[in-house]
């Protein structure tokens, strides 16, 4: 056996069994993924150390997502968090299975979760490639780690949690200020308790036209904060063209979610987003959501009264009924 085909097993052990079936078939069965330009539109970088609202609140309109920079969280720590993700996501399938237990969530083929934590697979060809590990950032003090690896990864993101929490607050401040949000109200609708960290893998794949790492969605989230680290993959929708977001080493690339466009009367877009997958490396990511707290109303003139507990409800409803997830749509006013 040569020392390709050996590494290649090694890595088939990581995946789940019906992973490393796929991975040996043809995908002719699934569309060709249309090719996406090199260039990519210059993102508009945010810089927290002199944080403007009128520049946040341009990004926030006009992209929905921005680059943070002098962000304050150590480049070390993120080198880190990195290097450890990789360790874990190299174990085998099933030794993934038994140490990522409650109150963490595991998952391959998809990222919604069910409220059992079980992904929602409906078919092959509707499998995406990417697996995840789910840490709620208020509970990792219940995790009893049982392999030294996820010991080590949960100090880690306890300092991440609370540097993550930070920016998030900052962030949403000074949002609240440039739309003139009623301030009783809206220390409301960002609930720090709810913050949790995703860790995604999106295995190497030779037919990486065929088949997305993550198809194209919006987050549920009030923002989202990403870590891509080294390997590209991440496309945003703008004004009806797919546009490559190229990581760049130490900056963070921030998105808003369902909730904050809710919550700005549209003002602000919950971007489009999709990942494609890489041929010759992994790509690992870190992303940290934040929801509004959990008896949050969100009341806007577009849309009819809900908390995100409704949202989230009629979302898992839509997944399981049609597959797929509708969003805001099903809270618009008519």
């Amino acid at each position: 056996m040569s020392e390709s085909e050996v590494t290649m097993n090694l890595e088939l052990e990581t995946y789940p069994p019906i992973f490393r079936q796929l991975n040996n078939q043809s995908s002719t069965h699934q569309k060709v993924i249309e090719p996406v330009g090199e260039s990519e539109l210059t993102i508009p970088a945010i810089d927290l150390h002199c944080l403007s609202p009128e520049e946040l609140g341009r990004a926030c309109r006009d992209w929905g997502l921005f680059r943070l920079v002098n962000h304050g969280v150590p480049s070390t720590l993120l080198r880190q968090l990195y290097e450890h993700a990789k360790e874990l996501f190299s174990l085998s399938f099933e030794c993934k299975q038994e140490i990522f237990c409650s109150p963490l969530s595991y998952v391959w083929g998809t990222t919604c979760i069910t409220p059992s934590g079980a992904a929602l697979l409906t078919g092959p060809q509707y499998i995406q490639w990417v697996e995840g590990i789910h840490f709620p950032l208020g509970q990792l003090s219940q995790l009893q780690p049982q392999h030294h690896m996820l010991a080590s990864f949960r100090l880690l993101l306890e300092e991440y949690g609370k540097h993550l929490g930070r920016l998030g607050r900052t962030i949403f401040k000074t949002m609240a200020m440039e739309l003139n949000l009623d301030p009783g109200e809206s220390e409301t609708h960002l609930g720090e308790s709810t913050g949790f960290v995703r860790v995604y893998r999106y295995p190497l794949r030779s037919m990486a036209n065929s088949a997305w790492g993550i198809d194209v969605h919006t987050d549920s989230s009030l923002l989202t904060i990403l870590n891509q680290y080294e390997v590209g993959g991440l496309e945003v929708l703008k004004d009806d063209q797919w546009l490559q977001v190229k990581p760049i080493p130490d900056e963070l690339i921030v998105n808003l979610g369902d909730m904050m466009q809710a919550i700005s009367n549209d003002k602000y877009k919950s971007v489009k987003h999709r990942v494609r997958l890489n041929k010759h490396r992994d790509r690992i990511s870190v992303g940290y959501f934040v929801f509004p707290k959990e008896d949050s109303v969100i009341r806007s003139s577009n849309y009819k009264p809900f908390t995100y507990g409704d949202f989230q409800a009629q979302v898992h409803q839509d997944i399981k009924t049609l597959g797929f997830k509708v969003g805001l749509e099903r809270f618009k006013l008519t």
